[in-house]
């Protein structure tokens, strides 16, 4: 095959059909039209001597030849996107550039407040826009139609790149008047209150919680699985500030990440105290596309990030940890 005479357009083509399996989708992500594709694939079917997608009853499917060249064809397009990157330095004052952030409930009341103090103050015009988890996939993220993504992650794809801004505990927040704090407070006790439960991380649309489901219900019901115990739940919410309104009420207990507490120190009504009991760390991350890791834009928030995320652990190293106040 003379190379010359290949369109290097259609490796482009190639890169993206094989990640959406759908000429339509593919062309969209291009900015061309449905037809314009068809004939891209058309091309490429010549070019390679294979059909390379297939229609079966679970829509296009890459053929083996397909699977072969996706690594390949995906490694030679972003090489050729970093080589053609444009290298002149973000002028934060100037930029009127959007970024699109995934943040948890978590990472959006905890991190993103400061984040969004910074950006004021280095790019006056760049917009924020914040997404919550059931409003992209990892998809989305690796191919950079989505900037950032900070969370607790499970599992990751292995091309991301990612970084850790801090490790995280947990603790349990209270009306200073609740009837607990008139006994000791020990893992009985504990499991005799009524609790808030709070909790969304991970991708995809949400769905109702089933109480009985211990393994669906995160950090805390698992730890607590795991000696063979279970809390009484009153209230499941999915947002961190709804969880530390409901904690003013005398009953009640919010069990959840200890910086998101902190949150609440300044409130005369709550207490903090650290559960009786173990519950393991988690680690909040940001994860990002390799597309975007040589990409000056996103260079400057990254570093914008994590400076914000070492003023906040650096602060919350001064309250305590691990802290107990009442």
């Amino acid at each position: 095959m003379d190379i010359s005479r290949v369109d290097l357009n259609l490796l482009v083509y190639l890169d993206v059909l094989l990640r959406e399996c759908n000429v339509t989708k593919a062309a969209n992500h291009l900015g061309i039209t449905q037809p314009a594709m068809s004939n891209g694939l058309r091309r490429l079917r010549q070019l390679f001597g294979d059909p390379l997608l297939v229609r079966t009853s679970e829509g296009m499917t890459a053929t083996e030849r397909a699977r072969e060249l996706q690594p390949v064809v995906r490694s030679i397009v972003s090489s050729i996107e970093q080589v053609m990157q444009d290298k002149t330095p973000f002028s934060a004052i100037n930029s009127q550039r959007v970024f699109r952030i995934m943040a948890s409930d978590y990472a959006e009341s905890c991190l993103m407040p400061r984040v969004l103090r910074r950006i004021r103050q280095e790019a006056p015009q760049v917009t924020l826009d914040v997404l919550t988890p059931s409003d992209v996939s990892f998809l989305d993220v690796e191919q950079g139609r989505l900037d950032m993504a900070i969370n607790r992650f499970d599992k990751i794809p292995q091309s991301f790149h990612q970084k850790t801004l801090w490790s995280e505990y947990f603790a349990c927040l209270m009306n200073a008047e609740n009837p607990i704090l008139k006994q000791s407070f020990v893992l009985e006790s504990y499991l005799q209150a009524s609790h808030i439960w709070v909790s969304k991380t991970g991708f995809g649309v949400g769905v109702g919680v089933n109480p009985k489901d211990v393994q669906r219900l995160g950090w805390v019901d698992e730890a607590l699985a795991k000696i063979g115990h279970k809390r009484q739940i009153s209230v499941f919410t999915r947002h961190y500030q709804v969880a530390m309104l409901l904690a003013e009420q005398h009953d009640l207990i919010a069990t959840l990440p200890s910086r998101a507490a902190w949150l609440q120190r300044d409130n005369p009504q709550l207490v903090f105290k650290v559960p009786p009991f173990d519950i393991p760390p988690f680690d909040l991350k940001m994860a990002w596309s390799p597309l975007l890791q040589h990409n000056a834009d996103h260079q400057w928030l990254r570093r914008l990030i994590a400076e914000v995320a070492e003023e906040v652990d650096a602060e919350f190293a001064e309250f305590g940890t691990p802290f107990e106040r009442g």
